[in-house]
């Protein structure tokens, strides 16, 4: 591309290596989850919430288990100041959740918030000045101690205020543009906030990361967030907290390393909506580390009802392919995808292990209320015997003989193929029952009579283009005898290749069904039948087979 000499590296590595990070594999336990959806994701809204729809929201956020919320930047706007009033006032705010206030580092826009929180029980009040180099030379045109000093105020002023107002609020600061700020003066700066505050075991404060313009690799934020948890004071007495964005796509990855690297707490938002790319995905998150086992202390065993109020509250879409959450993210199409989970989901029911270990999916879809018939196996034109085999026995009971599946799996792509679309269980059974169940299209068998004399005597009557004709042929069984009676009336030769049967529904009233095999000049053709009688079945089964194979034989 053109013009990629106009850029440069806007980030800057601690002035040690901070690697401690690295040795760790996994996050062991979840941090403090902060929702941010009512302040950052309301505001990257082209139509920002309602007072009556940040209402819901902020509900379903505590259905879901968020103990702190942010709740919004009550001095923006009316709308912010009067739903923060209606949480207080109506007290809608339960005793074990913390709302999160924000605010700039301005004493007018300060005393505001200190308003619009009176009342409350729990409250984190978050003030926030940038820091960044950038922000220092282009926005606010002040050297490092004016931009200090700017963070030292504010701090002084919420002490100040909380006083007066005879409260206990805790408080949190954000070096804002983190990433972009020398890691040596965004500890500077923060060390000063944290020495007018001087939190205690009782009363911790608040260090916010944010990568506010995600705008390096995650292992250099890791090393930037390890370098800070290394060497803030009152370390033991402060919670680090990150707040990411995803411009370069690594929300997830930044926490993840950020929470390796020392920190404690995280704030996003759900599926990610923030500004220009977004905030990181909590969901995500959460779901990343119950996958290995790590109770993310938030609940999403509903996550299609989840998903339904985001959408509804946001007028935002959920990826199909949105992580854990997606219409299509437990779906398999590829033939040989639907095989393995087919294996996978055998071996669970016949060894029941105690780990979730399937192929392909890395957690088990009913943990989060979505069905394996309709969420984990779908057919279309690329879909193999695995998959098309697995929906027939879950949905209908039909366990096809293995060499079977393959002719069907054959014959639903075709119908896929042709119509060009995913096909439903039940048209999956169509395709079954016009194939191998109800062929009936050369001819079929009224009745059958038969005697044990020398094996079995049948004697068959066929029906063939309107017309009846009685049969009468020996065989080693019944299914032989009448299908020697087919032979001799066609003057065809055949082989029966194979022959399965099992009860199709339990109870008195169980029925049979019966797969049979024929082949014929190296060729095997199937059918199937279903009836009380498992005789009765197994004939029907043949008819299908051998009008399968007569087919056959015309196409040639």
């Amino acid at each position: 591309m053109k013009n990629y000499q106009k850029y440069t590296k806007q980030y800057f590595l601690p002035p040690v290596p901070c690697m401690d990070w690295a040795k760790k594999d996994s996050v062991e336990r979840a941090p403090v989850w902060c929702s941010v959806d009512l302040r950052d994701g309301n505001q990257a809204l082209v139509e920002p919430m309602s007072l009556q729809t940040k209402v819901q929201f902020f509900n379903l956020l505590v259905e879901v288990g968020f103990k702190e919320i942010e709740v919004g930047f009550p001095a923006a706007s009316e709308t912010e100041y009067e739903f923060l009033r209606t949480l207080i006032e109506k007290n809608m705010i339960p005793d074990d959740v913390t709302i999160q206030v924000l605010t700039q580092a301005r004493e007018h826009i300060i005393r505001r918030t200190f308003e619009a929180i009176k009342g409350a029980k729990n409250v984190i009040v978050h003030v926030y000045n940038s820091t960044s180099l950038a922000q220092r030379e282009q926005v606010f045109r002040k050297d490092k101690a004016q931009i200090k000093e700017i963070a030292v105020s504010g701090a002084k002023l919420l002490k100040e205020l909380t006083k007066e107002a005879g409260q206990n609020y805790r408080f949190e600061y954000s070096p804002e543009s983190f990433t972009g700020t020398e890691p040596e003066y965004a500890l500077e700066v923060c060390n000063a906030v944290l020495e007018v505050w001087k939190p205690t075991a009782e009363r911790k404060a608040i260090i916010n990361l944010p990568v506010t313009v995600e705008n390096s690799m995650p292992h250099v934020f890791a090393q930037q967030v390890e370098y800070m948890c290394k060497n803030l004071v009152y370390r033991e007495n402060v919670v680090v907290s990150l707040h990411p964005h995803n411009d370069r796509g690594c929300g997830v990855a930044d926490s993840e390393f950020g929470l390796l690297a020392g920190a404690d707490r995280i704030e996003g938002t759900l599926f990610g909506n923030g500004e220009r790319t977004g905030n990181v995905d909590i969901v995500t998150l959460a779901m990343n580390m119950y996958s290995q086992g790590v109770d993310p202390c938030l609940n999403f065993e509903n996550m299609p009802y989840i998903v339904s109020l985001y959408k509804t509250f946001t007028g935002m879409p959920v990826h199909p392919r949105q992580p854990y959450a997606g219409e299509l993210v437990f779906a398999a199409f590829s033939g040989s995808h639907q095989d393995a989970i087919a294996k996978g989901m055998a071996f669970r029911k016949e060894h029941n292990p105690e780990k979730w270990t399937v192929p392909y999916l890395p957690i088990d879809p009913k943990d989060v209320g979505r069905e394996y018939e309709s969420d984990v196996i779908r057919i279309n034109s690329q879909s193999g015997k695995g998959g098309v085999g697995y929906v027939m026995e879950q949905s209908f009971g039909i366990k096809m003989p293995a060499k079977m599946k393959e002719a069907m799996g054959y014959a639903t792509k075709d119908v896929s193929d042709k119509l060009h679309k995913e096909l439903k269980a039940p048209e999956i059974y169509e395709v079954f029952k016009d194939k191998f169940l109800d062929n009936r299209r050369v001819f079929d068998i009224a009745e059958a009579h038969y005697r044990q004399v020398n094996g079995i005597e049948a004697v068959v009557t066929l029906s063939v283009d309107g017309k009846k004709a009685d049969v009468e042929a020996h065989g080693n069984g019944r299914l032989d005898a009448v299908s020697n009676a087919v032979k001799k009336y066609f003057g065809v030769n055949y082989v029966l290749s194979g022959y399965e049967q099992h009860a199709l529904t339990g109870g008195s009233t169980s029925q049979a069904i019966s797969y049979v095999g024929v082949e014929k000049d190296g060729k095997v053709y199937w059918g199937a039948g279903v009836h009380d009688d498992i005789i009765t079945s197994s004939i029907r089964a043949l008819v299908s087979a051998v009008n399968n194979c007569f087919e056959g034989m015309k196409k040639k």
